[in-house]
């Protein structure tokens, strides 16, 4: 399973010269905790968070030994993004293996990550939605498996999936290696899925 298949999207971005108001207004209104900061020409400069954002405005000890790149001074209030978002956020990129995301966020102790193709903001990847991935029970992946797989045969049932604590088997025939790799690809990128098993070799 990669980034892109359980990532958030279309992204929510906010300029690094936006209001801190209009950056609140904008994660309360999309259900957001953080955001992806970008200069004047899109590109991504920084990640901004609902603590980034309340340190200012609800100083105290704790917060402050939490969020130590902020500036301590309770009487200066900081009015645009850029000076109380994270420079420099941990990126992943679209293809990668969301095992590799859940363990750099726990690396670098962070929530959720922008996702690029490239230089290209193209979603956001947050911790609920790695867990929401992985907690779908074994009935709905069988039913979501299956339904590709009979679109993939223009209706017809010609491959039969079943999925045990999220591993996915797949028994079938399959006219050529590559419908045989497209089978496999259909299933893993069913979100939830963790590994599959095709179940017959290629053969008519």
């Amino acid at each position: 399973m990669r980034a892109k298949d359980i990532m958030t999207y279309p992204v929510h971005i906010v300029r690094q010269n936006a209001s801190v108001e209009s950056a609140a207004h904008l994660m309360t209104a999309h259900a957001v905790t953080a955001l992806p900061v970008v200069d004047l020409e899109g590109l991504l400069v920084g990640m901004v968070s609902e603590s980034d954002l309340l340190w200012h405005r609800v100083p105290s000890d704790a917060t402050a030994d939490a969020l130590p790149h902020l500036d301590s001074d309770p009487s200066h209030r900081p009015g645009m993004v850029a000076e109380v978002m994270s420079a420099y956020p941990v990126v992943t990129a679209a293809e990668a293996d969301v095992a590799d995301v859940a363990e750099a966020m726990l690396e670098y102790d962070v929530r959720s990550m922008p996702v690029l193709d490239g230089c290209r903001i193209v979603g956001v990847i947050s911790r609920r939605d790695i867990l929401r991935a992985m907690v779908r029970s074994d009935a709905t992946l069988v039913r979501e498996v299956q339904h590709r797989l009979d679109d993939f045969g223009d209706g017809e049932p010609r491959w039969t999936a079943t999925v045990e604590k999220g591993v996915a088997a797949v028994s079938g025939h399959y006219h050529n290696e590559t419908e045989r790799a497209i089978v496999e690809v259909l299933a893993r990128t069913v979100p939830g899925v963790s590994a599959v098993e095709l179940m017959a070799l290629s053969g008519s």
